[in-house]
């Protein structure tokens, strides 16, 4: 059987109400793509909405850099896309994906980032997104990679955060990251639970004790507290 040029990993923990529509959009943009599902011990019915899209589906435990190295493992096509499950691709993503991978030179990239919710300030975050670095690219904006060079650069961190900052930091050491000129949709619940401003604030302050060397786990921990509070 044809390997399919691309797998699409979604690390998944109790997602029900968002899997089912990113699994039907990446088909419907990629109907010979592999999907596979890595589920972190959903108590919902994440896993049931996900098998139910025939897809592939495995499990691993609930830290987001663990799950996608584990769908990356069990991954056959030579391009990886790591998606959030609460994350829409443009539905010409894989034509735009197909045109720059054509270039050998072209190693990974990710998408613009775009809200669910309109407003302006929302809009205004997601222009930053067009510019590639440390403070404007993270993995909600779907990080595209070729499978031999995501394993040149180690992989993710078994980190529950900032997996995504860590690898793009490698990753930029030996490539360019390129940003492809279209947009992902991802939901705004956390800018709707804590205020536009507020989970701005709050995810900056993580990121920055991230780089003033505060354990990942420290920060998912706090992350979490924050969510369960609100």
């Amino acid at each position: 059987m044809r390997k399919p040029q691309f797998s699409i990993v979604v690390p998944a923990l109790n997602e029900a109400e968002h899997i089912g529509a990113c699994l039907r959009r990446i088909r419907t943009s990629c109907p010979d793509g592999e999907i596979i599902v890595v589920d972190g011990g959903s108590s919902d019915n994440t896993v049931s909405i996900a098998a139910s899209e025939n897809v592939i589906v495995c499990h691993s435990s609930p830290c987001r850099g663990i799950q996608c190295n584990a769908g990356a493992r069990r991954a056959s096509g030579e391009i990886l896309l790591f998606l959030h499950a609460d994350t829409l691709l443009p539905y010409h993503a894989f034509r735009l994906l197909r045109r720059y991978f054509d270039d050998p030179h072209v190693k990974v990239g990710t998408f613009r980032l775009a809200f669910d919710k309109h407003h302006w300030m929302l809009k205004f975050y997601g222009l930053f997104t067009r510019f590639d670095s440390m403070f404007t690219t993270f993995g909600d904006q779907c990080i595209v990679v070729r499978r031999s060079f995501f394993r040149e650069c180690g992989e993710f961190p078994d980190w529950p955060l900032f997996e995504d900052v860590r690898f793009l930091q490698i990753s930029r050491t030996r490539t360019k990251v390129h940003c492809f000129p279209a947009a992902v949709t991802t939901s705004a619940r956390r800018f709707v639970s804590n205020g536009l401003i507020g989970q701005q604030v709050y995810s900056a302050w993580l990121f920055l004790l991230f780089l003033l060397g505060t354990p990942p786990v420290t920060l998912a921990q706090k992350y979490q507290h924050r969510a369960n509070s609100t």
